[in-house]
C-alpha cells in the first residue's frame, strides 16, 4: 500500500468512522505545520491549482479559529507540500 494512503483526510470530521483515504482519489501530504501527516483531497483540483498549493482552514494555528496554514507543493515530491506559515 502506498504510503500516501494511510493517515486521515483533512476536513474528515473527528466522529467520522472512516476518515481516511478513499479509493479512486488523489491525495496530497501534509508536512509540518499544524495539519502535519493530514492527506489532502486533490482529485479535482486543476494543473495550476496543484502548483500554488493551498491556505487551508485550521483553528490549531498561530492565528487560531478563522486563520490558515499555507501549504506549498515540495519542489523534489510533489506528492507532499510542507508548510510555509499561517495566515489569518
Amino acid at each position: 500500500m502506498d504510503e500516501l494512503m494511510r493517515g486521515r483526510v483533512y476536513g474528515a470530521d473527528h466522529d467520522d468512522p472512516d476518515p481516511g483515504p478513499q479509493p479512486g482519489r488523489h491525495y496530497r501530504e501534509l508536512v509540518a505545520g499544524p495539519l502535519d501527516g493530514l492527506l489532502l483531497d486533490v482529485t479535482d483540483w486543476t494543473d495550476a491549482q496543484l502548483r500554488e498549493g493551498a491556505a487551508l482552514s485550521t483553528e490549531i494555528g498561530a492565528f487560531g479559529p478563522g486563520g490558515h496554514a499555507l501549504y506549498l507543493p515540495r519542489p523534489t515530491d510533489p506528492r507532499r507540500w510542507d508548510w510555509d506559515g499561517d495566515t489569518p
